[in-house]
C-alpha cells in the first residue's frame, strides 16, 4: 500500500468518528433547544461544557482519585494474572485446585463484595482498589491461560527434542505465543477496572474531599445539578476512551510486526 493511500485511510478513520460525534452533539443541542427542555431535566451540550469549566476545581480531584484507583487495580490485575496463569499451566492439579476460586471471584457481583471489604480492609480506598482489582483480574487471567495453552504442539515437541527446560519453553515459546491473548484481556480489563472503581464507590457510599467521580455523580443527582452530573459522565467516558486507546496502542506496538491480527491488510 502506498504512503498516500495509507495516510488517506488513517485520515478517514479519524474524521468519520469525529463527524459522527459532531452530528450527535448537534442533534442533542437541537433536541434541547427546539423542545425548550429545562436544564434540570436535560442540559444541552453548552450547559455541560459550562459545568466542566466552572466545576473543574471540584471534578478534577475526584477524577484523579478514580483514575488512580483504576490504574492501580489494573496494574495489580496484570501482575496477579501473569503469576497465577504461569502457575496454572505448570500443572493440571494446580489448575484444578486454584482456577475455580478465580471463577467464583469473577461471578460474585462487586456490589455484594464491597460491603464485606469495607469491614475487613483498613481503609475505604483499599476496599475500592480490591473491588476494581477483582473485576479486572479474571478477563486478563482467562485470556492468558487460554494463550499459554494454545501453543502449537509441534513447536512444543520441537523444544522438547532440543532439550529445552520447562522455564525455557515458558519464556521462549509459551509467553510470546500468549501475547495476543494477553493484549485482548488487557483491553477488556482496562475498561472493567474503571467500571468497577465507580460501581464499588457507589456501593461503598463514600463521600468527602477524597472521593472519586461516583460521589460527585450522586451529589449532583441529589442536588438536581444535571449539568455537573453530565460533566462527570463525560469525564468518565473520556477516561474510558483514553484507557481503551492506550491499551489498543500497546497491543498494536507489541503485535504489529509479527501477528496477523495487527498486520495491515490492503483492501
Amino acid at each position: 500500500m502506498s504512503p498516500a493511500r495509507r495516510n488517506a485511510r488513517t485520515l478517514v478513520s479519524v474524521l468519520v468518528p469525529l463527524a459522527m460525534l459532531g452530528l450527535f452533539i448537534l442533534g442533542w443541542h437541537l433536541l434541547v433547544t427546539l423542545n425548550q427542555i429545562p436544564r434540570y431535566i436535560l442540559p444541552g451540550p453548552l450547559d455541560v461544557a459550562g459545568a466542566l469549566w466552572s466545576d473543574w476545581p471540584i471534578l478534577f480531584p475526584a477524577l484523579l482519585v478514580t483514575v488512580q484507583i483504576t490504574f492501580a487495580a489494573l496494574g495489580l490485575a496484570i501482575v496477579g494474572a501473569l503469576v497465577l496463569a504461569v502457575l496454572l499451566v505448570q500443572s493440571r492439579w494446580i489448575e484444578l485446585a486454584l482456577y475455580p476460586f478465580a471463577v467464583i471471584l469473577q461471578v460474585t457481583p462487586v456490589v455484594a463484595v464491597a460491603p464485606l471489604l469495607l469491614i475487613y480492609t483498613p481503609s475505604t480506598q483499599v476496599a475500592l482498589l480490591l473491588c476494581a482489582f477483582l473485576v479486572a483480574f479474571f478477563p486478563i487471567l482467562a485470556n492468558l491461560v487460554q494463550g499459554l495453552k494454545s501453543v502449537d504442539h509441534g513447536l512444543l515437541d520441537l523444544f522438547e527434542l532440543c532439550g529445552a527446560s520447562r522455564w525455557q519453553t515458558l519464556f521462549a515459546l509459551r509467553l510470546p505465543a500468549a501475547l495476543p491473548f494477553f493484549m485482548a484481556g488487557l483491553r477488556t480489563g482496562g475498561g472493567l477496572a474503571l467500571i468497577a472503581a465507580v460501581v464499588a464507590e457507589f456501593a461503598a457510599g463514600t463521600a468527602g474531599a477524597g472521593s472519586g467521580l461516583a460521589f460527585r455523580l450522586l451529589e449532583a443527582q441529589y442536588r438536581l445539578n444535571m449539568p455537573r452530573l453530565f460533566a462527570a459522565l463525560v469525564l468518565l467516558t473520556l477516561t474510558g476512551v483514553v484507557i481503551f486507546a492506550m491499551t489498543s496502542l500497546i497491543s498494536h506496538l507489541a503485535l504489529r510486526r509479527w501477528h496477523d491480527s495487527a498486520l495491515a491488510r490492503p483492501r
